[in-house]
């Protein structure tokens, strides 16, 4: 039965992919003004009103969450996955402990911008800095931006030089450790009582915001999202420069790619860089919406629901890896009605996913080309026995 299923499932990943095929090839403005409707669709998403659609939203059924909101987590999602696809998908490394990236980017908009921040009590009582918060928010997301990057280099110096399952075990341990920090240095992080009044373009999130508001979610929504589209235009150039070229030789065949003149450790660490930058960036973004942070926010279990998203989506695949941030992000809260057994069907279907199409929803060519490969070898092994 599951391999009539996985003869079906190659069929439409050949159907996907002449899909692919017929809409390169057609002309140029064709292409763009599809992605201009795509583009403006996405922003009239909080106020999908259009019949027949409706049932999308969250907020029509009993108990569901806010519909703006909900969409302001998959933003947020699929802005991590899109940075960890850079470092699973692109370079082939393993990332367990993204989770530390994000915290640091949360931390660091916590720390330079709020308030309640010892840091920010420290300087103000030393310096009496004057406070204007587009300004203050501004330098916070630069300063998020920085110190994501540079803990990735500092991350990824000693350890890249592993391989494998090595490094996911240094990584898992490096999110973990950002955590226990957090929690610990009292002094600094306020520990576990966590950070409050982190402040977004306009100051804390309170009701006297004109734009960004506690109760008005849609801005936030379009913040992130065109967050999210400059950051998919700078990855795609990336990816199709010398650097993406590099870091597909090197996630084939490290080796070889070192014979061929690509330095491996180089590559690897500009991914790992610019992976935790991206996280750092989601980080920011997530805790200036919700103004406030502790560490219980940043456990093992979301670092795993964060390669989850890439792997279901189709590691190596942008538009896969955004697919897969999406679903996970919001197939729970549209099943809220039946909050008892979400969680289970949620697991069942990744269990399904992974059995059936263990190249993710919407592979990369190269990715679904070595997996029907290897399927090929292995049901020719019995005939040269």
């Amino acid at each position: 039965m599951i391999d009539k299923i996985r003869d079906l499932d190659r069929g439409r990943v050949g159907a996907l992919h002449a899909v692919g095929d017929r809409w390169r090839a057609l002309p140029k403005w064709q292409r763009g003004l599809g992605f201009v409707a795509f583009v403006v669709f996405l922003y009239y998403l909080p106020l999908l009103g259009i019949p027949g659609l409706t049932w999308l939203r969250t907020d029509s059924i009993s108990g569901g969450s806010n519909w703006a909101g909900v969409l302001f987590t998959c933003a947020i999602y699929v802005l991590v996955a899109i940075g960890l696809n850079v470092v699973i998908g692109l370079a082939g490394l393993l990332d367990l402990g993204y989770i530390g990236f994000f915290a640091i980017g949360a931390y660091a908009v916590a720390l330079f911008g709020s308030v309640n921040s010892p840091v920010v009590k420290w300087f103000q009582r030393e310096f009496d800095l004057p406070q204007t918060w587009a300004v203050t928010w501004a330098v916070c997301a630069f300063i998020a931006l920085v110190l994501a990057l540079i803990s990735g280099v500092l991350l990824g110096w000693p350890t890249l030089r592993l391989r494998g399952d090595y490094l996911a075990i240094v990584t898992l341990g490096f999110g973990e450790i950002i955590r226990i920090v957090a929690r610990n240095l009292e002094n600094v992080t306020n520990g576990p009582q966590g950070i409050s009044a982190i402040p977004g373009p306009e100051g804390p999130p309170s009701a006297d915001n004109g734009v960004f508001g506690l109760v008005d979610v849609k801005p936030w929504y379009w913040l992130a999202l065109t967050l999210v589209l400059v950051m998919v235009f700078a990855v795609r150039r990336l990816e199709h420069s010398r650097v993406g070229r590099s870091w597909l030789a090197v996630r084939e065949d490290e080796d070889a790619a070192a014979v061929m003149g690509v330095y491996p450790f180089k590559f690897k660490l500009w991914a790992f860089a610019i992976g935790a930058a991206l996280g750092g960036l989601s980080g920011f973004l997530f805790a200036s919406r919700y103004a406030f942070i502790d560490p219980t926010q940043f456990n093992v279990n979301l670092s795993i629901l964060f390669v989850a998203m890439v792997v279901v989506g189709g590691s190596g695949n942008m538009v896969g890896v955004s697919l897969g941030a999406v679903l996970l992000a919001y197939l729970p809260e549209r099943f809220r009605e039946v909050a008892d057994y979400r969680w289970l069907a949620f697991g069942l279907a990744m269990v399904l996913v992974m059995v059936l199409r263990p190249q993710g929803l919407i592979p990369s060519r190269r990715r679904a080309r070595e997996l029907q490969d290897r399927a090929a070898e292995a049901e020719e092994a019995p005939a040269h026995v």
